[in-house]
């Protein structure tokens, strides 16, 4: 968390967002939450579940749907990890990032069955850092599809 008295900087807002994806690739779900505010948006884009009589978004509070998907993900994938490869922020608290995330599925992952599988996607996420220098909104866009033809999940309708 940074504590200034007045808006942070890009650079401040950069090194949070850094801390971030370092917590991430340590599994740290706890230190990731921890960095965002207590009403922080979230919203994964692509992310969707598809039961017989409902479907599960990636949209909600970063402390709710976002920490549920995380650990989710950290468990299905013990080896989880993400290479970031650029971070461009601004004086606003906007942070763009975008970074590979993969791993080797061990357990199922929605309607995924483990086959042991691994995936490396391309990932765009954008934060916003807000006054206080806490991140309060979180999206991020992906290939759902192509994450699942590297895990070996085919869907047909």
């Amino acid at each position: 968390m940074i504590t200034t008295e007045s808006r942070p900087t890009a650079a401040a807002s950069e090194a949070l967002v850094r801390a971030f994806f370092d917590a991430y690739r340590r599994q740290d779900v706890d230190t990731m939450t921890d960095l965002c505010s207590d009403n922080a948006d979230f919203s994964y884009v692509p992310y969707e579940v598809w039961g017989k009589q409902r479907v599960l978004r990636g949209d909600g509070k970063v402390k709710t749907v976002g920490k549920t998907i995380w650990t989710g993900l950290v468990n299905s994938f013990p080896d989880l990890t993400n290479t970031v490869h650029t971070v461009d922020a601004n004086d606003a608290g906007d942070v763009v990032v975008t970074c590979d995330i993969g791993g080797t599925q061990q357990l199922a992952w929605g309607l995924a069955e483990p086959r042991g599988k691994g995936f490396s996607e391309p990932h765009l996420f954008v934060f916003h850092v807000d006054d206080a220098g806490e991140i309060d909104r979180i999206s991020a866009y992906w290939d759902g599809a192509g994450i699942n033809r590297q895990l070996g999940h085919l869907e047909v309708d």
